[in-house]
């Protein structure tokens, strides 16, 4: 059953450059929330099993700096998939996912965001 407070959402032109605290790798954002980040295309000797994380992930013109907890990671062969929940990032962040959140039409607020 999906407990997904705020819906994961794929956006396009979006990298990330992951620090498990020993390493620093880069990959690809599968989806995103306000709260979570889904990764992909990361070396296997990425430590998905630390405890905090450091990411930068990258769209063209800006960069958000975060530090995530690791929730959940998979091996594809030599590659990893990994999500993250966001621990602190920056407000710009916030305002970034929310421009691709879907609207909803209600009767009595009008437009209205998750």
């Amino acid at each position: 059953m999906e407990k997904r407070k705020y819906p994961r959402m794929g956006i396009g032109n979006l990298s990330v450059d992951v620090s498990d605290g020993v390493g620093f790798f880069p990959g690809a954002v599968s989806d995103v929330s306000r709260i979570g980040i889904g990764m992909s295309d990361l070396p296997k000797r990425l430590d998905g099993d630390v405890k905090r994380m450091t990411i930068v992930v990258s769209v063209p013109g800006e960069h958000f700096k975060m530090n995530v907890r690791p929730r959940w990671s998979t091996k594809d062969g030599v590659r990893k998939s990994v999500g993250v929940e966001i621990m602190s990032a920056p407000y710009g962040w916030t305002e970034f996912v929310m421009n691709f959140e879907p609207v909803f039409h209600d009767d009595v607020w009008g437009e209205v965001r998750l």
